[in-house]
């Protein structure tokens, strides 16, 4: 096979890192157990990203690997880390040898690959919160 990477600047690693960084934050609004629960979901959705990515029947393998990893990781962080670090893998694949997610952005496998296995640190470290949901006013009963 031959191996065809797209070119990288700076911006493909930024980018990429900047939007883990949101994704994280924003995540930690998410109060638990939906927290847990609403990224197995996202992580199983984004087992499909790579159909029609250049592998042929090969690519119908990781969904259902990813669908299995998902109904897993429903009950367990570290199940959710270990599937977005095999997506990670499998975005390694696609910029060397396979088609990018979006087609208009060549370098998109790889900064999929780094926002992965940024986010994937998180998960397992158990995603802890880095941000305080907003406090709503509580009026006690007697005021």
């Amino acid at each position: 096979m031959l191996i065809h990477p797209a070119p990288l600047a700076l911006i493909d690693d930024v980018g990429p890192t900047f939007g883990a960084l949101v994704f994280v934050a924003m995540m930690s609004l998410v109060a638990e157990p939906t927290r847990r629960t609403l990224n197995a979901i996202i992580l199983a959705g984004a087992s499909g990203v790579y159909l029609s990515g250049g592998f042929g029947v090969w690519e119908l393998i990781y969904p259902v690997v990813g669908a299995a990893i998902g109904f897993r990781a429903l009950r367990s962080y570290r199940w959710i880390a270990a599937g977005w670090l095999l997506h990670a893998v499998w975005d390694v694949a696609h910029h060397l040898w396979g088609n990018p997610i979006w087609p208009f952005m060549p370098s998109s496998a790889f900064g999929c690959m780094i926002f992965d296995s940024m986010i994937a640190v998180w998960f397992f470290a158990g995603a802890p919160s880095f941000v305080k949901p907003p406090q709503t006013a509580m009026r006690g009963a007697g005021a």
